[in-house]
């Protein structure tokens, strides 16, 4: 699609105008002696600066092209050629600049620069689903070597054959949110198990949330009120002590009922930060979903229940093959993926998800 609906033509109208009044309001004598609304005018005003540019470039590209039309027609044959030449051009300049506006008017996700907790658990499958989940850990956990990311596990619940039940991970850097988000859902797993003697394929599945953190400003927990903190002694496999004090920390939200324990740090301090850290991030992603929900936007789910019926993504081994439903195709050669290769695929699910508010964007546009 080359041309601009009127919808976002108008849109484009009034950026530029907005763009004009911020400028004739930083020479204002008020603003000037405000410093605060001269920082956040000025933020606003350096926003929007490449989207008037892309308008204005698009201006002089639609007017080459409209130009070229005109000559098309000209009775000098060598005036044709160059005319057709030109013209060519310019449509394409036009429906390069158009894409570009059009991605620039898509509103940015205010959390895409947010670190990440994420959090993996075994479902269906007893030891094959937690040892699918140690897959994925691994898969992630080399996704963030790749990117240079600083992973930090926060709490881990290991199965008898070194699987996780559950293990929750600190991912901090450049664009973490933004490229892991895509991931929360129920992954399901179809290979023959180390223990299965018969060579019969089984079925397993592990859940994962990819949760924004949460910073202390993103929302206001009282301790005093809302948190319910208990410290106890940390256990290992089998019960047996992990130390002699109560480093253990369990906190509960008392206003909506969750839950976070954390006792794999010896320091029953750091045990609090991490478990905080998990409740935070939890109470964030449950206030995004609920307004997303008022707003009638699709509401999608962060921790699911493990269940075949929501798969989101199935790791074929026999078939050497993964496919997400979302982008409708297979991915071969599974062992670079789960080497943490993953950007084809996030970069597959980035495009998805821009051409979807693309074509919502259009709809408003038109409404």
């Amino acid at each position: 699609m080359t041309e601009l609906s009127p919808g976002l033509r108008r849109r484009l109208a009034q950026t530029a105008a907005r763009y004009e009044e911020i400028g004739r309001l930083m020479g204002d004598a008020s603003v000037l002696g405000d410093r605060d609304r001269l920082r956040e005018l000025g933020q606003e005003h350096a926003s929007l600066g490449p989207i008037v540019a892309g308008v204005d470039a698009l201006e002089r590209a639609e007017k080459a092209r409209d130009q070229a039309r005109e000559l098309v027609g000209s009775d000098d044959a060598e005036m044709r050629d160059l005319a057709r030449e030109e013209l060519s051009a310019a449509e394409a300049d036009v429906a390069r600049i158009a894409g570009e506006l059009r991605r620039q008017l898509v509103p940015k996700d205010p959390l895409d620069a947010k670190n990440v907790i994420l959090e993996i658990r075994g479902g269906e499958g007893g030891e094959e689903a937690a040892l699918f989940a140690l897959d994925l850990f691994r898969m992630y956990s080399r996704y963030a070597e790749r990117k240079r990311w600083k992973t930090e596990i926060l709490s881990q619940s290991e199965s008898e054959k070194g699987g996780f039940k559950e293990v929750i991970v600190r991912i901090a850097g450049k664009g973490a949110y933004s490229r892991l988000k895509f991931e929360s859902g129920v992954h399901r797993v179809q290979r023959v198990p180390s223990t299965e003697a018969q060579g019969r394929i089984h079925t397993s599945t592990a859940s994962v949330a990819v949760l924004p953190e949460a910073e202390e400003v993103d929302l206001v927990i009282d301790e005093q009120r809302d948190l319910k903190i208990d410290v106890y002694r940390a256990g290992g496999k089998g019960g047996q002590g992990v130390n002699t004090t109560d480093s253990a920390v369990r906190i509960t939200h008392l206003p909506t009922g969750l839950v976070v324990t954390c006792q794999d740090d010896r320091s029953q301090l750091k045990n609090k930060a991490k478990a905080m850290a998990v409740l935070r991030a939890r109470l964030l992603a449950a206030q995004i979903e609920e307004r997303e929900a008022r707003e009638g936007a699709a509401r999608r789910a962060q921790i699911g229940r493990a269940e075949r019926a929501e798969k989101m993504r199935t790791y074929n081994f026999p078939q050497d093959r993964i496919t997400d439903k979302r982008l409708g195709y297979n991915l071969s050669n599974m062992q670079r993926l789960l080497d943490g290769d993953l950007d084809e695929m996030i970069d597959a699910l980035l495009e998805r998800d821009e051409a979807e508010r693309l074509a919502a964007l259009e709809g408003d546009a038109a409404d």
